[in-house]
């Protein structure tokens, strides 16, 4: 049975935000949620000033600073390096601290209206957060760490430039879990490793440092594993830290085919 569909709610009042010299109002719309009263998600609107070069988390600092305390959602860094503030922004997974306000302006003389909501496949918790619990699962389990066995070396762990070149892609990963959760398959099926984890397993596959591969390739050779994949791009199209995902995941998959790393 499909959810049902989030109903909007009355406009508030958002006259106590400050507006800058050269700002412009734009719609926010939320998709709120409290466990504690809400059955289901609702849209809650806000006009908000806001100038071309504000962030999207700026926005939605302003809300939650001076209309209402209870808007919840995670950031950190603010500087797209944590991941904190990945969601739904007019249907696309973004960093709400990379996206900027004038890449969303309306053409012509046209309101411009931003939908924000929380990013999709993950329990919603409250507002724009999610429990990330399960993505965090998928990742530990790939053992995303270095592998070696024997006697622990006098020296570092030599390794050339071209070694070094070959995984140098999917060390960019800051768990966002944008990949993911635009993944339709992880929708449909959380229980599927997704692409982020995946991602972080080959970072460590393909590191001539490393001894564990075999390892990782029979847990990524799962039903849930990488041939759930169907390459559909949208992990590639949703990452804030411009990874080639899917290459990364065809990679994987012709290791285990041709049990060659």
């Amino acid at each position: 049975m499909a959810s049902p569909t989030p109903t909007d709610t009355a406009a508030h009042d958002t006259s106590q935000i400050p507006a800058p010299e050269g700002s412009i109002t734009v719609t926010v719309r939320i998709l709120r949620f409290n466990p504690e009263f809400d059955d289901e998600p609702h849209w809650e609107s806000y006009d908000v000033p806001a100038l071309p070069t504000d962030r999207v988390l700026n926005l939605l600092i302003n809300i939650k600073s001076y209309v209402d305390g209870t808007l919840s959602f995670r950031r950190s860094c603010a500087h797209g390096i944590c991941g904190s503030d990945a969601m739904q922004i007019n249907g696309v997974n973004r960093l709400a601290c990379k996206v900027l306000i004038k890449d969303l302006l309306a053409k012509g003389n046209k309101r411009t209206t931003i939908s924000v909501a929380p990013i999709k496949g993950l329990p919603q918790m409250k507002d724009l957060y999610v429990d990330m619990e399960p993505f965090f699962e998928a990742f530990k389990a790939v053992k995303p760490y270095l592998i070696a066995y024997g006697n622990e070396p006098t020296h570092e762990r030599i390794q050339s430039q071209a070694d070094r070149e070959r995984f140098d892609d999917t060390t960019k990963c800051i768990l966002c879990a944008c990949c993911t959760t635009s993944c339709p398959v992880f929708w449909s099926d959380g229980s599927y490793f997704g692409p982020a984890a995946i991602v972080n397993a080959h970072r460590f596959i393909f590191d001539s440092r490393d001894e564990g591969s075999e390892e990782r390739l029979d847990i990524l050779n799962d039903t849930e594993g990488v041939w759930r994949c169907r390459t559909t791009f949208n992990c590639t199209d949703a990452c804030p830290r411009g990874i080639q995902v899917t290459k990364a995941i065809q990679e994987v998959k012709q290791a285990l085919l041709f049990k060659r790393v």
